[in-house]
């Protein structure tokens, strides 16, 4: 890029465009938008960049505080930069769909940027002190979000879902610190190396005694929580519940993201022996989150509420695979199984995190026209009223079950294709999942849109065109990946293959 700093300047926009929205009164959700545009057209600009052979490129480099093992390094490789390209997606249709913040929309909407910034600095940051700031950063805006803006039980959701990070954050910071006084960096490529041919192991035992597993345990707590993995997984519900729709959108289709991404770029990395060890009872709990997670979606009536666990049981999809790809065997046929799964995940996180989103969208405009209304059993014969919001919003549904012809199928088809050669059982039960998951996205489909209409829904406002504009280009990225994913995988293929080149299990 002609030594254009396009990550840092990727990262500054957001912060820039978020003290001036600030500062904007009405004008700031037109600001919101421009920065997102812009953050978009660079996202894109990162992805077209990418080095052919997976490795991490537009790498930045600079000196912070070398004695203190902190380095300003960045750099992506085809994982970091599709999860740039779906935050600056979700954050985009955030924007979009919050018209009606009227309260403080300077402060909302700069606390939306603010988030942007953060999730742009965890993706791209290589140095644990750099990346577990801008970790940091996330959580502030997403709490305050949440607090401010919430629904009647927002400051017991909000106060739980900062708890909960911050406990994880904690046993991460607590793992990275005994790892830097071992090894005297917090690189993480540095430290990759290490962990690959055995020296980061033998450091820690020299100068802790036999932790390793326990430091292992720490980072793991970390990202389950922000995945959420079950059982941590109990500070979702409500905080998807109480956020405004448009903050949710960014809560599923985002952040939960940057917990998967960090098992891939850190935990794996580094701690692959270890999560090899204890590879079965993360097994059962990836296992237990995909079913737990389908089951209890099917016992709520709350939208919001059942799109909520549905997003942890999907998200278990990409745990599933993660897990079971840590083999301590190798050979042709568990490398092919290896690429299968972690291909799947990688295009799971970033369909999953575009259909979520919409879907959470979908639910603002219901709200919208129903005045506030969201429980399943008060709808009913919709599709009649208002024939292109039902369309639209089935074909967003039909996704998330996994339709073949839609994004939602080939990421975790891949994964499936991957995980049974690699541990069959887990699969198996697995299954069970995809099996509920339909019947509870059929159920809504059933009660909200079908059936006769009430004489109170008969005036139901179909989408006017402002809103069918808006949602055109998320609803033709989910057909256009559902039957090109080689868009996306003819990227992360080599990435795929150079990440399994150098982890060691």
């Amino acid at each position: 890029m002609n030594g254009i700093p396009l990550l840092t300047l990727l990262t500054v926009v957001p912060l820039v465009g978020a003290v001036i929205a600030l500062w904007s009164g009405r004008h700031a959700r037109l600001v919101a938008i421009l920065t997102t545009l812009v953050a978009l057209a660079l996202t894109l600009m990162v992805w077209m960049n990418l080095p052919a052979d997976g490795a991490i490129g537009l790498v930045e480099r600079a000196e912070w505080a070398p004695s203190l093992g902190i380095e300003y390094h960045l750099g992506v490789d085809a994982l970091g930069a599709l999860m740039l390209v779906l935050s600056a997606i979700v954050t985009l249709m955030s924007v979009d769909a919050a018209h009606r913040v009227h309260r403080q929309p300077g402060l909302y909407f700069g606390l939306v940027l603010m988030l942007e910034a953060g999730l742009f600095g965890s993706f791209t940051a290589l140095n644990f002190f750099h990346w577990f700031l801008f970790w940091e950063l996330s959580l502030i805006p997403a709490f305050f979000l949440i607090k401010l803006w919430g629904g009647e039980k927002r400051g017991p959701a909000a106060t739980q879902f900062f708890v909960y990070t911050m406990a994880g954050s904690v046993a991460l910071l607590l793992s990275f610190l005994a790892i830097f006084l071992c090894t005297g960096t917090m690189d993480f490529g540095v430290l990759a190396n290490k962990a690959s041919d055995g020296s980061l192991e033998q450091a820690v035992t020299a100068h802790l005694g036999p932790v390793m597993m326990w430091l292992a345990v720490g980072v793991l707590a970390g990202f389950a929580v922000k995945v959420p993995l079950a059982p941590f997984h109990t500070w979702l519900p409500a905080a998807y519940a109480e956020a405004p729709s448009p903050v949710t959108m960014l809560l599923t289709g985002a952040m939960s993201k940057m917990g998967v991404y960090g098992l891939l770029r850190i935990a794996v990395p580094l701690f692959g022996h270890q999560i090899a060890q204890i590879r079965t009872p993360l097994l059962v709990l990836a296992v237990l989150t995909v079913v737990m997670g389908a089951w209890a979606a099917a016992a709520q009536r709350d939208l919001k509420r059942v799109l909520a666990y549905s997003s942890v049981n999907h998200l278990g999809y990409c745990l599933l695979g993660i897990f079971a790809l840590a083999v301590p065997w190798s050979g042709t046929s568990a490398q092919t199984s290896q690429a299968f799964a972690l291909n799947g995940v990688m295009l799971q996180m970033f369909n999953h995190g575009v259909t979520a989103a919409a879907l959470f969208w979908f639910i603002a405009m219901l709200q919208e026209r129903s005045g506030g209304e969201r429980l399943i059993d008060q709808f009913g014969g919709l599709r009649k009223p208002a024939p292109v919001f039902a369309g639209l919003m089935g074909i967003a549904l039909f996704s998330s079950l996994g339709l073949p012809g839609l994004n939602g199928f080939v990421g975790e088809f891949l994964i499936f294709r991957g995980v049974f050669p690699l541990s069959w059982v887990a699969a198996t039960v697995s299954v069970l999942g995809l099996l509920v998951t339909a019947a509870v996205i059929l159920t809504v489909i059933q009660k909200v849109f079908a059936g006769p209409v009430s004489e109170h829904w008969a005036t139901f406002p179909d989408l006017h065109g402002g809103e069918r504009l808006a949602m055109a280009p998320v609803i033709g990225l989910m057909i256009l990946l559902g039957l090109l994913p080689q868009l996306v995988v003819n990227s992360t293929n080599p990435t795929v293959m150079n990440l399994l080149a150098h982890w060691r299990f």
